[in-house]
């Protein structure tokens, strides 16, 4: 009998260890890797959508009526100031100055007879006064005329590239008739919307008389070869969704950006005292994010965090934690809430270089 009571009480002494839970002597015998939020200045990009635009993008219109007569350029073509691109059928134009030149000359026949007559007293000074004025009436019309005829050839106002053609050979053109666009592509104006928060943001950061630059990311994904300069805010917010205008501008020697495009305009901003976790540390459920909290007797508490940046793999914490707070950074899946854990803490820069290098690679 005392045998038999014997075995019994080493069952009952071996039955806890035995009927341990399992995961629960994984995390004893396992560490886990524990670091700290680090609370340090940084800079983070900001992506805003934009449009590109020409530095000039002008239409060209007809500015007389008449017969498209000939066509000296090529849709696409890039373009030299003062080209000859369209010339209308200067025939009546033509004509117009013709008639007036004539008209010109009898007047000054008329203007230099009355001037001898004046001066011999045989005409009056309001004589001669009205005689000079028809004179410079009929050359003023000549003048006009000349310009007239001038218009039916249209020429380039600047270097540019030309656009499609609205109008073909032989077309009767009126007045004020779309030709062509003309867009000067060295250098881009990119335009975008920027919230009232970031530009009070940028505001004081301009005021210590630093020009910001930022990056053009192009529909490819692919970051354009130059940097830009901010140049210019606009005047007033837009109530509809509370943005104000920015406007940077890329040189393009190249001429790869054309007018019309679109993008995202990246800006670095800097942040002061941010509070920064590597981003494996954390998980979701619903859309909300987590970490795992080390407690003073090392078991694992979730704590819901609210993130105000990402950066290639850290977060920017808004609230949740404080740089006083020890964080998981692995085995977020073998544990849950309340498990008791052996942590094994690292330095937080030591835990960033680590991520640097898996950035590098």
């Amino acid at each position: 009998m005392n045998r038999i009571f014997k075995l019994a009480g080493l069952c009952l002494l071996l039955w806890p260890i035995a009927c341990a839970p399992k995961h629960e002597q994984q995390h004893e015998e396992a560490s886990f890797l524990v670091t700290s939020p680090v609370l340090k200045d940084t800079l983070v990009t900001q992506e805003y959508v934009c449009q590109i635009h020409a530095i000039q993008h002008i239409e060209l219109r007809a500015l007389e009526k008449g017969y498209l007569q000939e066509i000296y350029v090529n849709e696409g073509q890039a373009i030299k100031k003062g080209q000859l691109m369209f010339k209308l059928n200067p025939a009546v134009y033509e004509a117009e100055v013709l008639q007036e030149e004539a008209s010109m000359r009898h007047a000054l026949i008329q203007y230099e007879n009355t001037q001898k007559l004046a001066d011999s007293n045989v005409v009056s000074a309001r004589e001669l006064a009205l005689a000079k004025a028809e004179y410079e009436e009929r050359k003023a019309r000549y003048e006009v005329a000349k310009a007239h005829l001038g218009f039916t050839e249209i020429r380039a106002p600047f270097n540019g590239i030309m656009d499609k053609f609205y109008v073909r050979l032989g077309s009767l053109l009126d007045e004020g008739e779309l030709l062509t666009s003309l867009s000067d592509n060295s250098k881009m104006w990119v335009y975008f919307n920027v919230p009232e928060a970031e530009y009070l943001d940028f505001a004081a950061r301009s005021g210590r008389g630093k020009r910001q630059e930022v990056l053009l990311k192009m529909a490819n994904h692919q970051l354009f070869n130059q940097k830009g300069i901010v140049e210019a805010i606009m005047a007033d917010f837009n109530n509809e969704n509370g943005n104000i205008a920015f406007r940077a501008s890329f040189d393009n020697p190249q001429g790869l950006l054309r007018h019309g495009e679109t993008g995202s305009i990246l800006m670095a901003v800097p942040l002061r005292d941010a509070l920064i976790i590597p981003q494996k540390a954390t998980f979701e459920v619903l859309d909300r994010k987590y970490v795992y909290v080390i407690d003073q007797n090392n078991r694992v508490q979730a704590r819901e965090i609210v993130v105000a940046q990402e950066l290639p793999h850290l977060f920017v914490v808004a609230s949740g934690l404080s740089e006083k707070d020890q964080i998981l950074v692995e085995g977020l899946r073998r544990v849950k809430h309340n498990d008791q854990i052996h942590p094994r803490f690292e330095a937080p820069e030591k835990v960033f270089a680590s991520l640097s290098e898996l950035m590098a690679e």
